[in-house]
């Protein structure tokens, strides 16, 4: 998934002062749900990894729940219906396009070969910046988040979902939340196979 504005298009105004972004993922969702009771209710859970680092989950927890709330599950930790496991990973390099000749030439010029990015471990994937950035003309960032639901008791998977984006723009914070509703579109009935979904920063908001 390599394109040149696809994580994130950022469209100004011909006023030059207002902006909008758009963020576009694409996602692929599985569900044995077939109508969601109103109110229905659920609780985070957290493996191993993801309570060794409280804050950074709490913050994770804080976008997902933010969707989850949108289509209508609310969270409550004493009497859940449904557990929800949710990872993200972000991960930086090179842009794509950049200058092969200028960042990995024959000569050894420039910037070539052998990025060492350090990373940290988070949720189902990897949540956290490089040690070492690529050159600041020419970044990439590749973005995933997931979630699966499971029914308490039976611990049955009943919902598994997952959303990617990719592009140039250092802006985890404010596209995770939106990548965590748009892994969400449809529930709890969603499309069959990958699809593109598209969400106004401004819409998300809301």
């Amino acid at each position: 998934m390599k394109r040149a504005f696809s994580a994130l298009l950022l469209v100004a105004t011909l006023s030059g002062c207002a902006t909008s972004w758009v963020v576009d993922s694409d996602v692929k969702s599985f569900s044995s749900l077939g109508t969601v009771p109103p109110g229905a209710t659920y609780r985070f859970e957290r493996l191993p990894s993801q309570q060794a680092d409280t804050a950074r989950q709490e913050s994770l927890e804080a976008m997902a729940g933010a969707a989850l709330d949108k289509v209508g599950l609310r969270r409550d930790d004493a009497k859940p219906q449904y557990s929800a496991q949710i990872g993200a990973r972000v991960t930086a390099g090179l842009s794509p396009w950049a200058d092969p000749w200028l960042y990995d030439g024959p000569w050894g010029y420039g910037y070539g070969g052998g990025y060492g990015y350090g990373r940290r471990w988070y949720g189902a994937g990897w949540y956290g910046g490089p040690a070492f950035m690529p050159p600041a003309a020419n970044p990439w960032y590749e973005r995933e988040v997931s979630i699966v639901l499971r029914e308490v008791g039976s611990n049955r998977v009943v919902y598994e979902t997952r959303a990617r984006n990719d592009g140039p723009y250092n802006a985890s914070a404010a596209i995770l939340p939106v990548m965590f509703q748009a892994a969400l579109q449809g529930f709890p009935n969603p499309p069959q196979g990958e699809r593109r979904v598209n969400i106004d920063l401004a819409t998300a908001k809301k």
